[in-house]
């Protein structure tokens, strides 16, 4: 394992500018300032990475703090790990989590997915739930990692998922965010249009118009930060998303099958928190997950689409910290 330490600074620099150096740990201040945070000045936050065996490239994560992580957070599809920085600086926030204490440290790792942030990409272009359950499964066991509560979101969810179901013991928690095993092609093709778009664009400026037609309820700075955390400029000064985006098809019937069977598996309590805009998870979808898990809980988060994390992530940090001292969860927060 290797570790990188973070110097804050270029935070303001125009991405075009040709004396432009990336730092991933420079917009701490930026997300915490947007969002009214307190917590710590300057978060340990740190870049590592783990070889998993078996001929895959190693993983790639973050990791916050550095006791035992109470929390593993896995991200969507074509995005990476610092999609949970606001959330994990809104958990420092004893402000916003009065529950853990008047000073709450955060121990958590988020990983970069296969395929995607600084992780390795498999020569098989396998990205599935199941894989890269696997995968994560033996990140965790190499580190020796068992967390409080698994956190996913998306095709980090359903990873997730995956993972809680085949090895329970994992976790003593699981949160899906705004995914189920009911996805489809269908209700998420707005994501779709998105992440299969062009893939090399001339300028930031390009990079960046593209992503705000996408998002056009989030503010310039989120998405800003987000594209430099998941693109990258080129020789040539163009910039590239940095995800592995080889076609994988659709998920099989059998595969959609094996994951609600999964969500019928699972032995440790379990929250879905749905965004209430977003057309990802339904109300079927709903009432089949709470069919198969009649003692899990379910949360609409008001005013958020598919991504609850960028777009309320104080909210996703409050109803998760409830979540994972056993507290009775509410059915909606405005």
């Amino acid at each position: 394992m290797t570790a990188v330490s973070h110097h804050p600074d270029h935070a303001d620099h125009d991405p075009d500018d040709p004396d432009f150096v990336y730092d991933e740990f420079a917009f701490f201040d930026e997300n915490r300032a947007e969002y009214d945070l307190g917590g710590p000045e300057v978060p340990n936050v740190t870049r590592h990475r783990v070889d998993v065996g078996g001929g895959e490239p190693p993983l790639s994560y973050l990791r916050w703090g550095s006791g035992p992580p109470q929390w593993v957070f896995l991200h969507g599809g074509a995005q990476n790990a610092h999609t949970w920085d606001t959330v994990l600086l809104a958990l420092s926030d004893p402000a916003l989590t009065p529950v853990l204490g008047t000073d709450p440290t955060v121990d958590a790792v988020a990983f970069d997915l296969p395929g995607h942030g600084s992780s390795g990409w498999r020569s098989d272009g396998r990205y599935d739930p199941a894989t890269s359950a696997a995968t994560i499964g033996a990140a965790l066991d190499r580190l020796g990692f068992v967390p409080e509560a698994l956190v996913g979101m998306s095709l980090g969810g359903l990873t997730a998922l995956a993972l809680a179901a085949a090895r329970p013991s994992c976790c003593r928690r699981l949160a899906l965010v705004d995914i189920t095993p009911g996805v489809t092609r269908d209700k998420a093709a707005d994501v779709h249009a998105f992440i299969e778009g062009p893939q090399s664009f001339p300028s930031f400026a390009e990079i960046f118009a593209r992503t705000t037609e996408f998002n056009p309820t989030r503010s310039a700075s989120s998405l800003r930060r987000g594209i430099l955390h998941n693109a990258h400029r080129q020789e040539d000064r163009s910039w590239v998303w940095n995800y592995d985006r080889r076609p994988m098809g659709q998920r099989s019937d059998d595969a959609h099958e094996d994951l609600w069977r999964a969500v019928s598996a699972l032995e440790m309590p379990t929250l879905l928190v749905r965004g209430a805009t977003s057309p990802v998870v339904d109300d079927e979808d709903e009432a089949e997950f709470l069919r198969r898990q009649p003692d899990g809980w379910v949360t609409s988060v008001a005013d958020a689409g598919h991504s609850v994390q960028g777009d309320r992530p104080r909210e996703l940090a409050s109803l998760l910290t409830t979540f994972s001292v056993g507290n009775e969860m509410p059915s909606h927060i405005e």
